[in-house]
């Protein structure tokens, strides 16, 4: 069964390219950062602190498919919350095996799959068939995420946007457990001067080129 592995940044636009690989080629997708995020939102309900370790490895173990529907995922404060839970390597532990069971058996007998979020490529799935590893510039990447903030109706100030995405990118590379990088067999793929549709076709042609379709 074909995986396709898609790793990158935030704001690099692999979550969109992914969600439209998947559906073109009627694959199982799953958004692996959406896990973590349920589990920071679920911390943050309890009133708890992101950075308890115990509390985090608690609530992950406890996790459920039915968590990754939460309301306030895409919520900027469970984001940041979310990349603090993700260093935590016993939450990386608990979800682990999930997302290697959605790889393994998709469901709804779907004819591959399709991952995205920070080390598929590298840890979750690194026999897969296809790695493909999405980058932008800080800077478009910080002005995407600002837009997305203000179409949606929330308060976003471009210079902190910025700062905090750039906070997210030092925590991600640099912590313990499943540093976010690129695999060694993975093609890199700058959007930097792409938009949503030309990342797709440039996307699209990798992996059908790998495919062989």
């Amino acid at each position: 069964m074909p995986v396709i592995a898609i790793d990158g940044p935030v704001a690099s636009g692999k979550g969109t390219l992914a969600r439209r690989l998947a559906a073109a080629m009627n694959f199982a997708y799953l958004d692996t950062g959406s896990l973590y995020r349920a589990v920071a939102s679920l911390i943050l309900e309890r009133g708890s602190d992101p950075n308890d370790s115990v509390v985090a490895a608690k609530v992950a173990d406890g996790f459920t498919a039915d968590d990754i529907n939460r309301h306030d995922l895409r919520d900027e404060k469970v984001g940041q919350a979310a990349s603090i839970v993700a260093a935590n390597q016993e939450v990386r532990k608990s979800l682990l095996e999930f997302q290697r069971n959605f790889a393994k058996t998709p469901p709804n007998n779907h004819l591959g799959v399709v991952l995205d979020g920070r080390d598929i490529g590298t840890v979750v799935c690194p026999d897969a068939e296809i790695k493909l590893f999405i980058s932008a510039t800080p800077e478009v990447r910080a002005k995407r995420r600002h837009k997305e903030l203000l179409d949606r109706g929330d308060a976003s100030i471009y210079a902190r946007v910025l700062e905090d995405l750039r906070e997210r990118d030092e925590r991600d590379r640099n912590r313990d457990t499943a540093p976010l990088r690129a695999a060694e067999d993975a093609v890199t793929l700058d959007t930097s001067d792409m938009d949503a549709n030309k990342a797709f076709e440039a996307a699209k042609s990798l992996v059908n080129e790998r495919l062989s379709l």
